[in-house]
């Protein structure tokens, strides 16, 4: 069976297919569909009780997708030695946060510290009456609200955490009858999606019950409309800081080259604070370090990158996540981050190198790793922005790049060799490892 657009039939039942039939029929999608086979096969986990557990992640599992797990040695982070685990695929990324390690480190490491840790979810509805009567019903019912969640925030409540604050919140003036039952959480170190949308439907039931029973409303008042019940994953409330700071005169070998260097870094980030198109590949190298963690430590990358990008937009005009001065002869630079992310839930238990990842980090809590992704994500934009404004970026990228450009063009492990050796002196470009290629095998 090959794909011929239009006069494809759909697939029945896909999802109930045994995985060996899953793989069969998808297989016979490919021009050499035995070979399609013995890929996925190839990326097969050889414990099956392994690859079982990977299969239970998602649905229609058929193999495994793999990232390199790489680690970054020599960071200190508020007065403790530690080494960050990274996953991910760009050759440069683990490289860059190590070298910023190293640079650190012996000018006092890095600091960090989480400001707050509020997560917020909502319920969103439709009610056509009396704003003033929707009120003051919230106002008198508000206490009945929250003890109707009782049952699921008991364990949370717990462990210190729990709904903080409940609002009603009127957004007629953006959409007619829109309304928000606003929610604010502190899920400790769990990073809480499933608990707050418990939370936010249990809410959305009570909430329309009480509606209904209360006899002030009219038939119409009480015909409330839950639209949807959901968490949001902007959370400028759960934030966490990371900085590095020393002496201009110390930043580089001699004075003068430690002065240049800090007037430029701090000009390169100001262009980031003023002009977007800079400000989206600047913090997309921020986000590099941090998504490299966050898939490692088991979170979701999707959530913290569309919160973190809503926060570097929240002025209305989206800028740097970082900011660097020199202050009284002090080069200071900094990154605050929004970020809810767990330790414990989701992946942290079930994945067995996500458990590894934690425990390298000598087993965090959620606020301790929080301020370990922000390093990393500052480390990553150091070491980005001390390259543009030193040697530019393509140097030290292109010589990481190498190895790719060479497995691409299936080099040997002999002209691998002589051509790393070759471009410790010579600029890497495609062209260029090709003609080297080319003259080593002629």
């Amino acid at each position: 069976m090959k794909n011929d657009g239009a006069t494809e039939k759909l697939v029945a039942g896909f999802s109930k297919k045994s995985k060996a039939e899953k793989i069969a029929w998808i297989s016979e999608q490919f021009s050499q569909p035995e070979q399609a086979k013995a890929l996925l096969d190839t990326y097969a986990h050889p414990d099956s009780l392994r690859q079982s557990a990977h299969d239970d992640f998602i649905e229609n599992a058929v193999s495994n997708f793999y990232l390199p797990l790489g680690v970054a040695p020599n960071f200190i982070i508020n007065g403790k030695m530690l080494t960050i685990p990274m996953a991910i695929e760009e050759s440069s990324v683990v490289a860059a946060a190590s070298n910023a390690a190293k640079f650190w480190a012996d000018k006092g490491g890095f600091t960090a510290q989480v400001l707050d840790t509020e997560k917020a979810g909502h319920v969103h509805f439709i009610y056509e009456g009396d704003t003033a009567k929707l009120h003051a019903f919230f106002a008198a019912h508000k206490s009945r609200l929250l003890q109707a969640t009782e049952p699921i925030t008991k364990n949370m409540r717990a462990r210190g955490g729990g709904i903080t604050r409940l609002e009603l919140i009127d957004k007629s003036d953006l959409i007619s009858g829109y309304f928000q039952l606003d929610v604010r959480f502190d899920t400790q170190d769990s990073m809480g999606a499933n608990f707050i949308n418990s939370c936010l439907e249990q809410l959305a039931t009570s909430f329309k019950e009480f509606v209904a029973q209360h006899t002030s409303f009219s038939e119409k008042e009480k015909d409330v409309e839950v639209v949807m019940s959901i968490l949001s994953n902007y959370v400028p409330n759960c934030l966490v800081t990371a900085a590095v700071s020393c002496s201009v005169d110390k930043l580089l070998p001699s004075p003068e080259e430690s002065k240049l260097f800090a007037e430029k870094f701090v000009q390169a980030v100001r262009i980031a604070e003023v002009e977007s198109f800079r400000a989206v590949t600047h913090n997309k190298g921020i986000m590099n370090g941090v998504d490299a963690v966050i898939i490692a430590s088991g979170n979701d990358f999707r959530a913290v990158a569309a919160g973190v990008h809503a926060y570097a937009a929240e002025s209305g005009k989206y800028r740097s996540l970082s900011k660097a001065e020199i202050k009284e002869g002090v080069f200071h630079f900094s990154l605050t981050l929004p970020l809810a992310i767990g330790t414990v839930g989701g992946l942290t238990k079930l994945h067995p190198m996500v458990r590894w990842c934690h425990e390298l980090m000598g087993m965090p809590d959620a606020k301790s790793l929080m301020e370990i992704i922000a390093v990393a994500g500052l480390a990553q934009n150091f070491a980005a922005v001390k390259s543009l404004v030193t040697t530019g970026i393509q140097q030290g990228h292109m010589k990481m790049h190498l190895l790719n450009i060479l497995n691409q063009q299936g080099a040997t492990k002999q002209e691998k060799a002589a051509a790393i050796t070759h471009f410790k002196t010579q600029q890497v470009s495609y062209h260029a490892v090709t003609d080297l290629l080319q003259k080593l095998r002629s």
